[in-house]
């Protein structure tokens, strides 16, 4: 019965999540990004914190987790290899961990479940905050950081220090235009649906939990079949379009963007690029590409002129394995992924790049 079911519902429970998951509201969103921002410089510490940086400054920002109880509806279980591997990575090289929220599955799971299933991903964390190099940012399904009397008694369980929680931070650095403040917070905020309403956590903890548990199904595709923007990214860019001298960093959404492309924007982007420059071997694997990725009736996104601005780390829960986050490093900005499917080892891939200094330049990404 369960495979009749999951046959029956699988492609349909995909589909419904992707088109409700998020009910983003424009004016709300806007309001609530510029609202944090100003709290985090008028009282740095208190929602969030700033980070005076330079080049030789090291970053990584990993998202979405959605740590569980080790059951059919813990959709971290198979990318948890390639989170170990990475933190593994990053704290041998002295990056600053910056989790920015739902890390922890609390909507669908009691808070001892996860302690219990999750105790090396917690150890491996840790080694950041012993080095005084990790930073937790709360998102929706991990509210409870932020806003449960216990919370403290049990990071300190975890971590065996209570760790201050925050919403945002800023990593602000000079430019040869001022400065560019680079903006983290988890995304959720101004969403209707997300923004920490009872309805949608009693929908989650009592129908979607176990029906996702029952059928098995994880709807977090892989990294690279994401296709257009969500409405919810959307609204986003169009928050830090407004701004100067700003680049936006979120997760909530489980979908990767890079300077306010997906990856399949992207591609359109180099294929158009590759046809001006008449670089036929580009074109023709770009074309392979696109044929992996969209369906024969599937047209081109409509892309204007879009300010790079705007990024999204992606997910660490994908039902392929794989986790996306994005690097700082060295002046660059980086969309990475942790991915064993080509030496059954976790192995970190570079999917996209560029400069830090950029990001303060008016220009148009690709205009």
């Amino acid at each position: 019965m369960r495979k009749f079911l999951q046959r029956l519902l699988s492609a349909w429970i995909i589909r419904m999540s992707n088109k409700y998951n998020s009910r983003p509201d424009r004016k709300r969103i806007h309001d609530a990004l510029s609202k944090l921002y100003k709290t985090i410089n008028n009282e740095p510490g208190k929602r969030g914190l700033i980070f005076e940086i330079t080049a030789a400054d090291k970053f990584i920002i990993l998202s979405d987790q959605h740590k569980g109880a080790r059951d059919y509806a813990d959709d971290f279980s198979l990318a948890e290899k390639n989170y170990l591997k990475a933190l593994e990575h990053y704290n041998q090289h002295d990056f600053h961990y910056i989790n920015l929220g739902d890390s922890e599955e609390l909507w669908e799971n009691l808070m001892e479940s996860v302690i219990k299933h999750n105790k090396n991903t917690f150890e491996a964390e840790k080694a950041f905050i012993l080095k005084n190099r990790f930073t937790k940012i709360f998102g929706n399904h991990d509210l409870y950081w932020d806003n449960d009397p216990l919370a403290a008694f049990n990071l300190n369980r975890i971590y065996g220090k209570k760790i201050p929680i925050y919403e945002g931070a800023i990593l602000r650095m000079p430019t040869g235009a001022g400065k560019l403040d680079i903006f983290l917070t988890h995304g959720h905020q101004g969403d209707l649906q997300s923004d920490g309403n009872w309805f949608s956590k009693w929908f989650v903890s009592t129908i979607w939990g176990p029906l996702q548990a029952y059928l098995q199904i994880n709807p977090n595709t892989p990294a690279y079949d994401n296709q257009l923007k969500s409405a919810h990214n959307t609204m986003m860019y169009s928050w830090v379009a407004e701004q100067h001298n700003i680049a936006l960093i979120t997760g909530h959404t489980h979908q990767p963007v890079f300077a306010s492309l997906t990856h399949l924007e992207r591609i359109y982007v180099k294929l158009k690029q590759a046809k001006k420059a008449k670089n036929e071997a580009d074109v023709s694997l770009l074309n392979e590409e696109l044929h992996k990725r969209i369906k024969e009736e599937d047209k081109p996104p409509r892309l204007g002129k879009y300010k790079p601005w705007y990024f999204n780390s992606g997910c660490c829960c994908f039902s392929d394995g794989d986790i996306t986050g994005i690097e700082i490093e060295n002046g660059f900005i980086r969309l990475i992924k942790w991915s064993y499917h080509r030496t059954a080892l976790p192995e970190r891939v570079l999917l996209e790049e560029m400069r830090l200094s950029d990001l303060s330049d008016l220009s148009l990404f690709n205009g």
